[in-house]
């Protein structure tokens, strides 16, 4: 399995792997192990809500204890990691996905999508993948991204939020 398997997997369902919004987040914690909660729910407790739990590039969510949103954050030019329940024996991974090559994707898997003009401006564009609603933010690379292509655009992070 490749990073984008998952991040097409995720476009087409809406989860990542067996997560999904809705789900309670000690279920979460079971299957990901402890995350690293937002510095607000450390400060204000365990029930503030609208802040996210961390595994590396990967951040849930949480409103009333449950997973209210999933997201898959990226830096191009860059690596990070996410768990192995959703990239099994993948540490790191490269980083850098060029937008063309993640709708080329999406095309390839029959995983419509369409502008998400309400995220397309200045130097970002997005999409917004159907039926699942998951949302794909791509910008220009900023001068501290080391990527071949400074004049295309790269994802910078995959979301869903329940509804």
């Amino acid at each position: 399995m490749t990073l984008m398997d998952v991040l097409v997997d995720f476009a087409r369902t809406g989860r990542i792997g067996p997560l999904c919004c809705g789900m309670p987040l000690a279920e979460a914690e079971d299957l990901l192990g402890p995350g690293r909660p937002h510095p607000a729910i450390l400060m204000k407790g365990p029930d503030i809500d609208g802040y996210p739990y961390s595994w590396g590039g990967l951040s849930l969510g949480v409103t009333q204890r449950r997973v209210s949103g999933l997201w898959i954050n990226l830096r191009p030019g860059s690596t990070t990691n996410l768990p192995p329940l959703v990239l099994p024996e993948s540490e790191t991974y490269e980083a850098t996905v060029l937008r063309e090559e993640l709708i080329t994707a999406l095309d390839i898997a029959g995983c419509p999508h369409e502008i998400n003009s309400g995220l397309t401006f200045g130097r970002q564009s997005s999409i917004l993948t159907q039926p699942a609603d998951v949302c794909a933010v791509f910008s220009l690379p900023s001068q501290n991204d080391h990527v071949p292509h400074r004049d295309q655009h790269y994802l910078d992070v995959m979301h869903k939020h329940a509804a």
